[in-house]
Parts: C-alpha cells; structure tokens; sequence
C-alpha cells in the first residue's frame, strides 16, 4: 500500500537496550526473592520482567501520524491548519530545542534515543503554545507530509 505524501506514521519504539535492562531487572528482583524459594523466586523473575516490560513498551509506544489534515502526536491532536512552517531539526539543533532553547509553554514529545526532530510554529492566535517540538527518525518525511496536508 503506497502512502500518499500527506500521510506519515511512525511509532518511536524504545532501544533494544532497554528491553535488555528489562530482563536484567527481572533477574534482580528473582535473585531478591532467591531466599524464599524457587516459586517466589519464578515469580520474582516473571512479574519483575513483564512490569519493565510494560514500562518500556508504554514510553516507546508514542506514534507520529499525519493523517486527515491533523497532527497526531501522542495523545494530542493538532489540525494542520493551525501549524506554520516545519523546520527539519539535525541532531545538534534538536538537543538546543530540548534543553536551552526550550519554551515552557511549547507541546514537546521528545525522545532523548531519537537524535533528530521537527519543530512547527503554531499560528493559531488563540493558542498560547508557541510551537510543536516532535521527536522523529524521520524528519523530512514528516517536514513534507505537514506540506502536503497543508496545501
């Protein structure tokens, strides 16, 4: 199924790492439990894993979609309408938006594991959020969606 320009979805999955992290707290809370027996110690090994597990899955489970005309982002929704310009945000820049450049009023999903991002001024002049800053590993493709849906 081929994509139309104005259509982009991406879901910003966590590292691999993180789900290595999880099996590692999985074992600690087992070896927690290691002096009550082998039943505690299955169920310290299970629960420990599958609770990091749902953590990682639900942190790296945001997605990115431009669809019908609107932003997705998260739990937000944002008409494209109300959104100017996108700027396509390099690593080096993206780090200065999510640090020091930073406005507290702005809509961020950021993702620290994702280098890249695109920031969208909000032109909306009932809305008091200056911008959008979106996390993405694709952010010309998300830059030329935004356009698309646009015009």
């Amino acid at each position: 199924m081929q994509l139309s320009p104005a259509h982009h979805d991406e879901r910003l999955t966590a590292p691999r790492a993180w789900w290595g992290i999880s099996v590692l707290l999985g074992l600690s809370c087992a070896l927690m439990l290691l002096p009550l027996g082998t039943l505690p110690l299955l169920a310290g090994l299970v629960g420990g894993t599958a609770l990091a597990g749902l953590v990682v899955s639900s942190y790296g489970s945001a997605r990115v979609r431009v669809v019908n005309g609107a932003l997705s982002v998260g739990d937000a929704r944002i008409p494209v309408s109300a959104l100017g310009e996108p700027e396509v945000l390099d690593a080096e820049e993206a780090r200065a938006w999510r640090t020091y450049k930073a406005d507290t009023r702005a809509f961020m999903l950021m993702r620290s594991y994702v280098p890249t991002a695109v920031r969208v001024e909000v032109v909306d002049p009932a809305d008091p959020t200056p911008y959008v800053y979106v996390s993405t590993r694709e952010p010309e493709a998300l830059a030329a969606a935004l356009r698309a849906a646009r015009s």
